[in-house]
């Protein structure tokens, strides 16, 4: 967790200029301390780690620029230097969520040698362990990524970003496993978003599910549905 770190030169050297007493700038609330300066890849991570902190526990609205500077440590300008908006660093993190769940679904496995009976487990277990974004604790009407994003237009660009991340990897990985298998003749480009949907919806059943027996179906039908689009064998 990225932390605040204060230099308090400038503080002291002021109280001294004013015999003790606490100058209007400081009184006025406005502290005579600077960020430290890190080099460009501590900055960039520092940043990344307070965004993440503070948007899972104030949400992606409630969380400006300025406090993600003060938890990193660093200026809000470097901010805006390093990712150029909080749009930008919202898809920076989204692109970092869907190559974590990407490293989680490929774990062990080669592209060609993965199936929808690996893949659809870890992706749900995966994001069951990591939505701590806002809507993960809502009622269940209203839980799971979707409804996250369709009730808080800030989490827009965080769920695109990861969505393309995933989608494309959805391709390589169909493109590889059919090609494996001899399977000719599937448009790719549809199939893909096909299935990022179906998992899409699964997802939010899944973590809405009333009872470990519900899960467990919702787990099953997907499996069960994805092999049987993709031309698997059913077992």
């Amino acid at each position: 967790m990225a932390t605040r770190a204060l230099d308090s030169r400038g503080s002291n050297a002021s109280t001294a200029r004013t015999g003790g007493r606490a100058s209007p700038r400081a009184a006025s609330g406005v502290a005579d301390m600077r960020a430290r300066r890190y080099d460009p890849t501590e900055t960039k991570a520092r940043v990344l780690a307070a965004a993440h902190m503070l948007f899972s526990r104030q949400g992606f609205a409630a969380t400006g620029t300025a406090d993600i500077a003060r938890e990193a440590d660093v200026s809000e300008g470097s901010i805006f230097y390093h990712f150029g908006s909080k749009k930008a660093l919202l898809q920076e993190l989204g692109r970092r969520h869907g190559e974590a769940m990407i490293a989680a679904m490929e774990e062990g496995y080669t592209l060609e040698d993965l199936e929808p009976g690996i893949t659809v487990p870890r992706v749900l277990r995966f994001v069951r362990d990591n939505m701590i974004w806002e809507g993960a604790e809502a009622e269940c009407a209203d839980c799971g990524p979707k409804a996250a994003m369709a009730s808080n237009p800030d989490a827009e660009p965080f769920y695109h970003a990861a969505k393309a991340v995933t989608t494309d990897w959805i391709k390589r990985h169909m493109q590889a496993a059919l090609g494996k298998r001899g399977v000719t003749g599937v448009d790719i480009e549809i199939a893909a978003s096909l299935t990022h949907h179906v998992v899409g919806d699964a997802i939010d059943r899944w973590l809405c599910a009333a009872s470990p027996e519900e899960a467990d179906r919702v787990e099953r039908e997907t499996v069960r549905y994805i092999r049987a689009a993709s031309g698997y064998p059913l077992d």
